[in-house]
Formats: C-alpha cells, structure tokens, sequence
C-alpha cells in the first residue's frame, strides 16, 4: 500500500501535432492498456479518469507557419488541458497526464500555474531542452519549444496560450538528463537562468544527488512542484518506444529513485507522462515503464 492515500485525475492527450511524428498519439491508450488506473488503486489511491481531450488529426488542418507547425491546434488542445488540470488541482486532485508528445506541459504546467498563482516548480525530465523558439527552431516543431513558452520566450501566441505572460519563473525550472541541446537553447537557458543538470552531472554526482537539487530548486518559494517526465531521458535500451531516443539516457533504476524521491518530497503537484510512441516500441515495454514511474512518483516502495 502507499504511505499516503491521494487522489488522482487522469487525463488523456492524444497528441501528435507538436512532433510531427505519427505514433505518440497512442500513447495515452498505451499507458491505460498497461493498467495504470487499477494499479494506482492497489496502492490506495483514489483514482478518477477525465477521459481523453479531443486533438485535431493533422490529416484535416492546415500546417501553418513552417516555423510554428499547428500552432492553432496545438494552442486549442492547450486550453482546454489547462482548464481540466486547473479544475483537478483545486478540488485538490494530483493530474497525471498522459501523452502524446511534450507539447501537451503547454496546457498542463499552464493549468497548474493557474491554479497555484503562478507558485510553482518545474522540474522537466527530458533528454531535450524544449527550450527552442520560432527564431531557433531547426524543425519548426512546436514539442521542442514548450518549456521556453512557459518560461516566457518565444512567439507571444504560445507564451500567452493559457494566460497573460509566463507561467513559470525560469528559476523555478530545472531540466534533469539533457544530453541533446540546439545552440539556440544553450544560449536561451543561460540567458533565462535555468538550471540545467545533464547526463553528466548526474553521471559525476548520482541520481539521488541530483533529483534532490532539482527538488530543491524547483520547490524553493512555490506551492508545489509540477514534474513533466519525457521517456525518452531513460536510456533507449530501456524505452524503446520514444520519437526521438538519444543514447546514454537514465537508467532503468535512476530513474524509479528519481520518482521516489519525488514522492519523499511530499511537493508533487501534478505529473505528465509523454512522447511514448506504440508504433516504436516492444510490447508495450515503454508504456510500462511509464506506468511503473508513475506509479513510484505516488508513493510505491519496494519495501
């Protein structure tokens, strides 16, 4: 049983618009299909579904900007994340979301900060920055712009998607298990003053180490601390099934210590799970093992 009974909103984002890639759109169906609601409800939780949030199929909307592919799709899907997330939060509901690709922390870290005041942490798992903007982007995918946009840089139209202005003090962001930066991030994280922890911090100073830094850093003068978990900051030899797998990710086990040292820290706000792609995986392997996160960042021990 966990240590503390919670309750817990799941909501499902099919989305694919923001990577450009088919396949992630399943990935909220995957999760599901590896039972993540029944095995929250094991560990005494309890557990409500908000159902599946309508994305548009790329087949049917114009692309738009080359720079800013779907941006009024994606902006759309955004808000009405935002509102669920919102309304989770304040009937004091813990959301997990489910994705889909990075995109979706638009809506979801937008609703949080809504709902908290603009008081919280982020802390952004992800072998990527996401830290592009319309100006930097080599590919024009909106995935890799999301954190700058909740931070306040980018096209005004995403920064201001779910509210006026950021939605997140740079500060109070903290990136865990970078290993494939773009110039143009490099030079905005640094600028913006993001704590940024690659691969090789936590190769030099250990998981434990570093997730208690980040907790820490994201934690300090906010209401709580929202964790967005790419799959593809675990190794692909673990995570198989991601869009854009990069090499010499987490480990199997960092990872599961990095989530209960999340749920240790008692500051968990709100939780995404994306970029699982089906169409790339191994029996559902990644799915899994995102159910299996989740399911330590709410309070799973071995012992």
């Amino acid at each position: 049983m966990g240590e503390q009974e919670m309750d817990i909103t799941l909501i499902g984002v099919p989305m694919d618009l923001g990577a450009d890639r088919r396949g992630v759109d399943m990935g909220p169906s995957a999760i599901r299909y590896a039972n993540l609601d029944e095995k929250l409800r094991t560990l005494g939780h309890v557990v409500h579904d908000a159902g599946t949030v309508h994305v548009p199929d790329p087949a049917t909307g114009a692309t738009g900007d080359p720079k800013l592919k779907y941006l009024d799709q994606i902006i759309t899907c955004a808000q009405v994340v935002a509102r669920t997330v919102r309304e989770s939060i304040e009937h004091t509901s813990i959301p997990i979301v489910l994705g889909g690709d990075h995109s979706i922390a638009l809506g979801s870290i937008g609703g949080a900060a809504n709902a908290l005041g603009g008081a919280v942490g982020v802390i952004w798992m992800d072998a990527h920055g996401d830290f592009n903007t319309g100006e930097t982007t080599p590919s024009g995918n909106i995935h890799g712009m999301i954190l700058a946009a909740l931070a306040g840089y980018g096209d005004p139209r995403l920064v201001n998607a779910t509210g006026e202005g950021r939605r997140v003090d740079p500060k109070r962001i903290v990136i865990v298990g970078a290993r494939d930066l773009d110039d143009g991030e490099r030079r905005l994280l640094r600028a913006a003053g993001v704590h940024v922890y690659t691969m090789t911090d936590i190769d030099r100073r250990g998981i434990a180490d570093v997730t208690g830094e980040a907790l820490a850093l994201a934690g300090a003068g906010t209401r709580g601390v929202y964790l967005s978990f790419d799959l593809d900051v675990v190794d692909p030899t673990e995570a198989p099934g991601v869009g854009t797998p990069v090499p010499g990710g987490i480990t199997y086990r960092e990872a599961h210590l990095a989530m209960e040292l999340v749920a240790e820290s008692g500051r968990l706000v709100g939780m995404d799970l994306v970029e699982v792609n089906p169409i790339l995986d191994r029996q559902n392997h990644t799915a899994m093992l995102a159910t299996e996160l989740a399911l330590s960042a709410l309070g799973k021990r071995i012992f």
